[in-house]
């Protein structure tokens, strides 16, 4: 085992060592030094949010640019969901064998010569590789930003350090909605890739300043690692393009079908040969407990839920003509929302009740969808912003404990696990997020199509206020159409544009409906739940805690 990269006499004292080989030494550090990781740990964090944040706010404007359709807009989106979604296996025996000073150079210095490329080359084929690749190295940057926002916490505190460092990627996304328009204030895209070049040097230059403790590294890879690899990450892959472009292109659309029978294969062999290993990189046992798959089910259904702003609220807003410059302070206010659910995550963080943040989450989302079922085309940012503070904060609020609960049962049956949570929760983040976005686009397209062939029937030619109306409509061409015919057809446009946007509006309510009865369901089962762990006085982590407790004593015995 090599000791203390750069630092070959380096001896860690044994309160110092590494919980686990590939993250860094855990040193008691003077207050400003704590501050200084904090403060890189958070532009890690935003640096990496901003990754998919500006692509997913600016997506029309890079569309525009490019001059692409909606279906290669889509495949920009699917990109990256496709790269990040499995990085964190290698990524995490690569810490282990190569250290965290080369890990974190080989991240940084690849964005780097990412943002500079995408200066010079303008190319739709080329803007697809920069997403891949931004897939890839946001996963290592909220890897870093974990690290660094663990050094910032006192010892007795490390464990809000993963609360913060989860959280810190996720600020980034209403915050790239609300600087958007600032970047874009003439119109060019360009600015967006200044930007992130920007972040990406004054990332390189913090951490080279104050860099993380060093690290143990052990070998850690195998050789099947890499065929398992070679299998799941296409097999994960194809599964996200379904879910980015099935709403898009629909789902009656052959390939889709051959791209998930193909996921299902790939996937099926990377699993088989896990699970037949000695030293798995998945340990499929432990994947498949009862724990793990609740664990899991959670995490991806709360991101289903969460999908009512990300989707439902945004869609809502364009639908009533509301554009980028008008929810600047709207965003804003989500923004500042979700940093108060990250500061109560933290405060309130109890690894021996890690379900109640959950619980909560669930009751202000379906209260906040029901209330926003009466929305209408007179609704503007001002009469949603109770309801999505409400969500942003659910948002964030229970990231933290999600993601420490899984943790806690990863590390207490020792550090090989950790990779088997790390695909477990990245999957469950990105398959809900994708999956979200398409049932309730689906959803709203069947519901919009439905609305609108029962607004047209009930439109009568014979019937005097359509005739009226259609006569005001035509009106609005009279100093430009002399023809009473042209007028009228004029007249019957606007009436049907009108119409579509009511049945839109329509469909939208129906998506917060469906989330808010998931949400009251998700609320209930997890209540009653929570309710007999309370009557019989089961702590749900308690073994796992007292693992860890032994684990930590032996370390320092």
């Amino acid at each position: 085992m090599n000791i203390g990269e750069g630092s070959p006499d380096y001896r860690f004292a044994p309160h110092e060592r590494p919980l686990m080989p590939g993250s860094p030494a855990t040193p008691d550090h003077p207050t400003s030094r704590r501050i200084g990781y904090f403060l890189i740990g958070t532009l890690l964090g935003l640096t990496g949010g901003f990754i998919n944040g500006l692509l997913t706010a600016n997506l029309p404007q890079i569309q525009g640019a490019l001059g692409l359709t909606n279906v290669e807009g889509g495949w920009l989106t699917a990109a990256y969901s496709m790269t990040n979604i499995c990085m964190s296996l290698l990524l995490i025996k690569f810490r282990q064998q190569f250290g965290i000073q080369r890990f974190t150079r080989m991240v940084l210095a690849g964005f780097l010569a990412l943002n500079l490329s995408q200066i010079f080359v303008h190319s739709y084929g080329f803007e697809l590789i920069v997403r891949g690749a931004g897939g890839m190295v946001a996963s290592g940057l909220s890897t870093l930003c974990l690290f660094y926002m663990s050094q910032s916490m006192p010892p007795d505190k490390r464990l809000g350090g993963l609360v913060l460092g989860v959280g810190m990627s996720q600020v980034a996304l209403p915050l790239a909605r609300a600087i958007s328009p600032a970047l874009l204030i003439h119109g060019d895209v360009q600015n967006l890739f200044l930007f992130e070049l920007g972040l990406t040097l004054l990332c390189l230059a913090c951490v080279s300043i104050l860099r993380l403790p060093p690290s143990e590294r052990i070998e850690a890879f195998e050789p099947l690692d890499f065929l398992t690899f070679a299998l799941f990450a296409p097999g994960m892959a194809l599964l996200c393009a379904v879910l980015a472009q099935g709403r898009i292109v629909w789902w009656s659309t052959p390939w889709l079908g051959h791209a998930l029978a193909g996921s299902l294969l790939l996937v099926g062999a990377a699993l088989t040969v896990e699970h037949n290993r000695a030293n798995p990189l998945l340990n499929t046992r432990w994947m498949g407990s009862a724990a793990i798959v609740r664990f899991a089910i959670i995490a991806a259904s709360m991101r289903v839920l969460l999908s009512e702003q990300n989707y439902g609220a945004s869609g809502l807003l364009n639908v009533v003509g509301m554009g980028q410059d008008q929810l600047v302070i709207f965003y804003a206010v989500m923004t500042l929302a979700t940093i108060a659910g990250l500061v109560a995550s933290l405060v309130t963080l109890n690894p021996t009740d890690l379900l109640r943040p959950v619980i909560v989450s669930c009751a202000l989302i379906a209260a906040a969808a029901f209330m926003d079922m009466d929305a209408s085309n007179l609704t503007r940012p001002a009469q949603l912003y109770g309801t999505q503070v409400m969500i942003a904060f659910a948002a964030i609020y229970f990231l933290g404990p999600a993601m420490m609960g899984g943790m806690l049962q990863a590390l207490a049956r020792g550090p090989s696990h950790l990779v088997s949570f790390s695909a477990v929760f990245s999957i469950s983040q990105q398959l809900g997020g994708l999956g979200g976005a398409a049932l309730l686009g689906s959803i709203q397209i069947v519901r919009e199509r439905l609305h609108s062939e029962v607004l047209v029937q009930s439109i009568l030619p014979t019937d005097p206020q359509a005739a009226l109306r259609l006569q005001q409509l035509g009106g609005a061409y009279a100093r430009t159409l002399g023809d009473p015919a042209l007028r009228q057809a004029e007249g019957t446009i606007l009436l049907g544009q009108q119409v579509a946007r009511e049945a839109n509006i329509l469909a939208f309510n129906d998506v917060f409906a469906l989330v808010g009865v998931l949400a009251t369901l998700a609320f209930l089962y997890l209540l009653a739940r929570w309710g007999y762990f309370k009557w019989k006085g089961i702590t749900p982590l308690g073994k796992e805690l007292a693992a860890l407790a032994a684990m930590r004593n032996k370390a320092a015995s």
